[in-house]
């Protein structure tokens, strides 16, 4: 974990920036030594994001298989999707 304080961000944004991009991982900063804020870089963002999205549409799909819906087979499932990306490759 990395900790910065607000006075650091100021004066070191720079190198502050370039270690959120080497790591990959949050930088808190504290603000009169009590925690004020997550950065963290674009990339890293999204990425976490995408998981979070990605874990939130499997738990969805484990409730509807364990309340007993209806299923498809694998085969068709990966043409779906499939059929998805060349869409959206194709726009």
């Amino acid at each position: 974990m990395h900790i910065r304080s607000s006075a650091n961000l100021k004066e070191n944004y720079k190198q502050i920036s370039e270690l959120a991009h080497q790591k990959a991982e949050p930088i808190y900063i504290t603000d009169n030594g009590e925690e004020d804020l997550v950065l963290m870089s674009v990339d890293a963002f999204e990425k976490r994001k995408a998981i979070i999205e990605l874990k939130e549409r499997l738990l969805i799909a484990e409730e509807q298989r364990l309340s007993g819906e209806p299923s498809i087979p694998l085969h068709i499932a990966k043409n779906r999707i499939k059929e998805k990306i060349d869409e959206k490759l194709q726009s």
